[in-house]
């Protein structure tokens, strides 16, 4: 599983047991309802500032999202991405 994807599944996952809305996660973390569902899709890889600002208003810690993250991924699969000369 891609990163993003992996990350998004976990967001929703962590969002929903905190019962709060992509709407109020939005509001209260300073982001646009549609950047969070496009987060939850994968279709947007957050930063790390944003990871933490979400974390914050989920009430954990953002290395309990990675942990999260990392569980459902295949880092074997993962290469990094070449740079351009």
């Amino acid at each position: 599983m891609k990163p993003e994807k992996a990350f998004g599944k976990v967001l929703r996952e962590i969002r929903i047991e905190k019962m709060i809305s992509q709407e109020r996660l939005g509001l209260e973390s300073d982001y646009h309802r549609t950047y969070i569902s496009l987060l939850e899709r994968g279709q947007r890889s957050p930063t790390l500032t944003t990871v933490f600002y979400l974390a914050k208003v989920l009430n954990v810690k953002a290395s309990e999202i990675i942990k999260r993250v990392e569980a459902n991924m295949n880092l074997d699969s993962i290469r990094p991405e070449r740079r351009r000369k």
